[in-house]
């Protein structure tokens, strides 16, 4: 594995010995003292080359061991990472963009980009020598949580808000994980779990908390560019709620600059849903030369894995995206709903409205100019559309209802 070399906070610089710090810098606190894990990058560049990572042989993010801060020997025994890259020819000439790829990440083992993360973060609770995890979550990285503490063996404890969609209510007790519904946000059961593993010493996996959920996400970059050859497109669009998965992919394109294995990085630009914008207006307020500050609004959207109203990686996700050049733009509800049901009829990928956001932001970018003519992007998706089917329901037609009679059946058919 790569031996980190320092955690270091993201406001202040200080940095601390690997492990010293498990969360936040002690001095910013948990919102803008959220860390980094630095590794001795000119190490790693004399070492590793193009084929490293396929010379592995891994069909999962343990490919990438040497640039995570655990081995495989603390892996659990699921799969994460490794999943499909699509071209998108026609849809990409229609669009006027050069080339097209949706990442496919709703084909993880949970159904969510959210298990790169919990790969890392149950590799580092087995290496720390903790009994339990915990987790804050609108859904997803509750249900990844509790998946992988299954296959681990490891007690679970999970904090979700009251709205969460049964779908992945059911996901997490047929995990077996310990459920605590809290009567309130996000927000709320976030403060509480972090309370909770506190006091009980649980190894809490919540988003920005836990430096370790960057370093799983970052691998949705590097997986990226070895699909692609090592050739990065001039774009990535992805989705954003706490900021955490965003700052993770723009971390993994900063470490192959860092390590010489690519030359540049992508714009990143990161998608909000209209009712949930808490990140997009703090890297607004960034451009205009005020201070990244976690500020706290109401968050209403049909997107639940993105209904953030106090985004505890805002530092990290600002200033990240603003070192690759992109940006935040943001989109309604009625445009999730559309995108993913063009993603599922044009690609054949079945995304969750979170996950279509990513789309929906993407044609937003294209009218706007953004993004420009003939470039090149990826999309990724970091979801299921099985998570919350009666959302992606919006709009469509119901089934039209015949008789047990082919006589029935032509008479609705245009043949």
């Amino acid at each position: 594995m790569g031996e980190p070399t320092a955690f270091r906070c993201v406001s202040c610089g200080e940095t601390f010995d690997p492990w010293a710090v498990e969360y936040t810098c002690p001095s910013c606190g948990p919102l803008k003292g959220t860390l980094e894990v630095l590794y001795d990058y000119r190490a790693l560049a004399r070492r590793l080359t193009p084929k490293t990572f396929a010379e592995t042989q891994q069909h999962s993010l343990w490919r990438y061991e040497e640039l995570l801060p655990v081995g495989r020997e603390h892996a659990v025994n699921l799969r994460a990472g490794y999943t499909p890259l699509y071209a998108c020819r026609t849809l990409a000439i229609e669009l006027g963009l050069r080339g097209l790829w949706i990442k496919d990440d709703s084909l993880n083992p949970t159904a969510s980009y959210k298990d790169r993360a919990t790969a890392i973060t149950t590799g580092a609770a087995r290496k720390l020598g903790r009994a339990a995890c915990s987790c804050a979550s609108t859904g997803n990285a509750a249900t990844s949580l509790a998946g992988f503490c299954a296959s681990a063996g490891m007690p679970c404890f999970i904090f979700v808000p009251g709205t969460a969609p049964r779908p992945k209510l059911a996901q997490l007790k047929a995990f077996g994980a310990v459920v605590f519904a809290v009567d309130g946000t996000y927000d709320q059961a976030f403060d509480l779990c972090a309370e909770a593993s506190t006091k009980f010493d649980w190894f809490n996996r919540s988003a920005a908390v836990n430096p370790m959920n960057v370093e799983g996400k970052k691998t949705g970059a590097l997986e990226l560019w070895e699909q692609l050859r090592g050739e990065l497109p001039d774009y990535v669009v992805v989705s954003v709620g706490d900021g955490s998965v965003i700052a993770g992919l723009c971390k993994g394109f900063q470490e192959l600059v860092e390590i010489e294995l690519a030359d540049r990085m992508p714009a990143v630009f990161g998608v909000q849903a209209e009712g949930a914008p808490a990140v997009a207006h703090a890297f607004t307020r960034h451009t205009q030369g005020q201070p990244i500050v976690p500020a706290e609004e109401p968050a209403q959207t049909l997107a639940d894995s993105i209904s953030v109203g106090h985004p505890r990686d805002v530092v990290k996700a600002v200033r990240y995206v603003a070192d690759t050049g992109g940006g935040f733009v943001t989109v309604s509800d009625a445009e999730i709903a559309e995108s993913g049901q063009e993603l599922a009829r044009r690609v054949g990928v079945f995304a969750e409205p979170a996950a279509a956001a990513s789309y929906a932001g993407l044609l937003r970018l294209l009218d706007a100019g953004d993004v420009p003519p003939d470039a090149r992007v990826a999309v990724f998706i970091t979801g299921s559309g099985l998570k919350d089917p009666e959302s992606m329901l919006h709009g469509l037609p119901a089934p039209t209802k015949i008789p047990p009679e082919l006589e029935a059946l032509e008479e609705h058919l245009d043949l």
